[in-house]
């Protein structure tokens, strides 16, 4: 066998219920290794423009993916745990779009000044469309100026439904946007009423239904379990009436109440939140209902239909996941765009400033608003690209490994191995010779077992406090 070859694991999920109770505890998401915890201000934007422009050696030919964070909303969903800024005032998004503009134009300059391709394009948040329609017309154009948008790529843009006209769709469309994710988090009344966010049925339905009209290639809805006044029974209410609006992908993600760090979940009851017990009823019996209808688990908190890209993606060892969740596209550099922006350009990782004055100070001193970030190790890109391969091929290649990395496998994670051999005993994967395969029953608690390769968790060096597991 050579490295070359691939096994995937099973495409089916099967959800343990005493397993997951036994093991669930809290971790990263990794979407990205090492996790943002460990960036640090010594990486500063000196660093950052020297990696921009040594990735100009040679690397010209390679697309870029972009991430642009437009951090406005005009009310504030108690859930929230982004970084956003609460207004109404929509010119203060005028002024947000002067210094994005001169970001953009800085980055182009210390790229050498020639228009990349850009094969990945993804719209985040605060909420997006807290723009209108002036200005995301005025934001594309600038992004046109100094980055080609390639023929089948992957453009996405993250949608508050009760924000958006059909008009603003069908505009979407025209400028660019083939994918967009649909934030509805549960339709019950009482829920919404809890977490500040009321939408409806009908609303969410129009901008679904528009975008198919207009040939959006695929339509992602966002839920939430463990949000206050949940039951198994009113989510599987939700549920069903999101099955009906025929979704390519879903998403159901654990909501992580951690009041200290997100003051906007001090205004939720604590009492209303559903027990440890009940949220395990909700995700079995959402798991069950979502492959009853033929979606494809993709892994940790994702589904999609068969045929989505996602799912191709899997089946055929292509998936890939960065700092916006699963990705059908290749390992590109990441820049990152605004207000905290995250991104990953060569071996390092960066992160912009937080707040508005911040970004406005470094723009206007003609500066990159880096505050953070770091180089990997030769160590972290190791376990960087084996947590990689667990996360979204379910299977690992040590064969692999040690052509790429030039060690011994079995001799370098002598202590992963014999972790590991404790989840094959529960049954969560398999280890031979020569592979590494998570089974069914595992894939529901891939980051536990990607966390055996997380040496900063080891070494009880990580600063942050992670969500549930499941």
């Amino acid at each position: 066998m050579t490295a070359t070859n691939i096994t995937l694991a099973p495409t089916r999920c099967e959800f343990d219920r005493a397993l997951i109770e036994n093991l669930d505890g809290y971790g990263p998401r990794y979407t990205s290794y090492p996790t943002a915890d460990r960036f640090h201000d010594g990486f500063t934007e000196r660093d950052y423009r020297h990696w921009l422009q040594q990735r100009q050696i040679g690397a010209s030919a390679w697309p870029l993916s972009l991430y642009v964070h437009l951090p406005f909303c005009n009310t504030v969903c108690y859930y929230c745990a982004c970084n956003k800024v609460i207004t109404k005032d929509r010119s203060k998004a005028d002024t947000y779009l002067d210094y994005v503009e001169k970001e953009l134009a800085l980055h182009a300059q210390t790229m050498g000044g020639g228009v990349r391709e850009v094969a990945q394009l993804h719209f985040g948040g605060g909420t997006p469309t807290f723009l209108n329609d002036a200005q995301l017309t005025r934001l594309m154009a600038a992004i046109r100026q100094h980055f080609h948008l390639v023929t089948g790529g992957e453009f996405s843009i993250e949608i508050d439904p009760r924000k958006v006209t059909a008009d603003t769709v069908r505009l979407l469309a025209e400028l660019g946007f083939n994918r967009m994710s649909v934030g509805v988090q549960d339709f019950e009344p009482e829920v919404q009423q809890a977490v500040n966010r009321i939408q409806s049925e009908e609303e969410t339905r129009l901008v679904i239904d528009t975008a198919r009209a207009c040939g959006f290639k695929s339509v992602s809805i966002d839920l939430i379990y463990g949000l206050p006044l949940q039951t198994e029974a009113s989510v599987m209410r939700t549920v069903e009436r999101v099955l009906a609006m025929d979704p390519d992908r879903l998403a159901i993600y654990n909501y992580a109440h951690l009041p200290h760090a997100f003051m906007p979940q001090r205004r939720i009851n604590e009492a209303q939140l559903p027990s440890a017990k009940v949220k395990l009823d909700i995700l079995q019996a959402v798991v069950g209902r979502l492959t009853d209808a033929g979606y494809v688990f993709i892994g940790m908190d994702h589904f999609a239909k068969p045929d989505d890209d996602l799912s191709v993606a899997l089946k055929q060892g292509r998936l890939q996941r960065n700092f916006q969740g699963y990705s059908t596209h290749a390992d590109h550099d990441l820049i990152g765009i605004g207000v905290s922006a995250i991104g990953k350009v060569g071996p390092t990782y960066s992160q912009n400033v937080r707040t508005l004055d911040e970004y406005y100070a470094a723009l206007d001193a003609d500066r990159l608003p880096t505050l953070r970030g770091m180089v990997l190790t030769e160590d972290d890109i190791l376990r960087r690209n084996i947590i990689q391969r667990l996360m979204c091929q379910f299977a690992l290649s040590k064969e692999a490994i040690e052509e790429v990395h030039a060690i011994d496998f079995a001799g370098y994670f002598a202590p992963e191995l014999e972790k590991l051999a404790e989840y094959e005993a529960h049954g969560m994967l398999t280890m031979d010779k020569e592979w590494i395969t998570v089974t069914p029953k595992g894939r529901f608690l891939i980051r536990t077992i990607a966390m055996v390769f997380d040496r900063h968790l080891r070494e009880k060096q990580a600063q942050a406090r992670y969500s549930r597991v499941i």
